[in-house]
């Protein structure tokens, strides 16, 4: 089942990824693509993009990926696990990231998330 873009845009009010100022710009089947701003919102101390900014972006694209990919009326999605490498640091901007599904199985689903 694919899910609107403004549908994701609206369930995404009043949530994290509205504080965070995550905008999703793609939802396709089984890739999402969202950008986030490198700004106060998203600064740890040292004036660089907080890690767990960054994670929490690439949970929002693997989640909506995800999301899109099930019947909501009988299925639900959670995550289970995420790992992050942070090569690079980042002081101001935006970040995209890309989610795109590597594995889907009758019960669990790999996700890919890159951001840059």
């Amino acid at each position: 089942m694919m899910i609107d873009l403004a549908v994701v845009k609206e369930m995404s009010k009043h949530t994290l990824i509205d504080t965070l100022g995550i905008e999703i710009v793609e939802v396709g089947e089984g890739r999402v693509v969202a950008t986030m701003p490198v700004d106060w919102r998203t600064h740890q101390p040292a004036g660089l993009l907080h890690g767990g900014a960054s994670v929490a972006l690439a949970e929002t694209v693997a989640s909506i990926g995800a999301y899109a990919l099930v019947d909501p009326n009988t299925e639900n999605v959670v995550g289970l696990e995420i790992n992050a490498n942070h090569v690079r640091a980042v002081r101001r901007g935006t970040v995209t990231a890309t989610g795109t599904v590597l594995h889907r199985g009758r019960t669990t689903m790999v996700w890919e998330k890159r951001a840059e």
